[in-house]
């Protein structure tokens, strides 16, 4: 499982749209991830300026969105929903992509359900639970 830290993570962006701006072929994560750079272009500049905002750090008492977690949200969900795991989130993002009517929507349903996940984990020290994460989902 690949694990990368943070500045790799926000490197793997900046080097993405790189290439995108620069018509350098993509990979297949690459690809995906631009798709999502690009259905947010509220972000854009940011990743012109890799100098500028790689290792800025985004505060939620400050009110701010950061970028690279909201994306890599996305991409998580876009990796698990076609192999259903963990088991059970294709049949939620199914119901929810009804619900929604269109595939970004229902992604930022699920990130909010995911991203609580993942905090409970990181507050009590464990492994994620997916039960958490299907709890939440059953409330959208």
């Amino acid at each position: 499982m690949f694990n990368p830290s943070r500045d790799q993570a926000r490197q793997f962006f900046f080097d993405s749209w790189r290439k995108y701006r620069e018509q350098h072929p993509l990979s297949g994560l690459e690809s995906i991830a631009l798709e999502l750079m690009q259905q947010h272009p509220e972000y854009h500049a940011l990743f012109d300026h890799p100098e500028r905002y790689a290792g800025r750090d985004y505060l939620p008492e400050m009110g701010e969105t950061n970028p690279f977690l909201h994306l890599s949200l996305h991409l998580a969900i876009r990796e698990q929903q076609p192999i259903d795991q963990p088991r059970g989130i294709a049949a939620h993002y199914r119901r929810l992509l009804e619900k929604t009517g269109n595939a970004h929507d229902t992604e930022h349903l699920i990130m909010d359900c995911l991203g609580e996940m993942i905090w409970q984990a990181q507050r009590r020290g464990t492994a994620p639970d997916a039960a958490i994460y299907f709890e939440c989902l059953e409330k959208c």
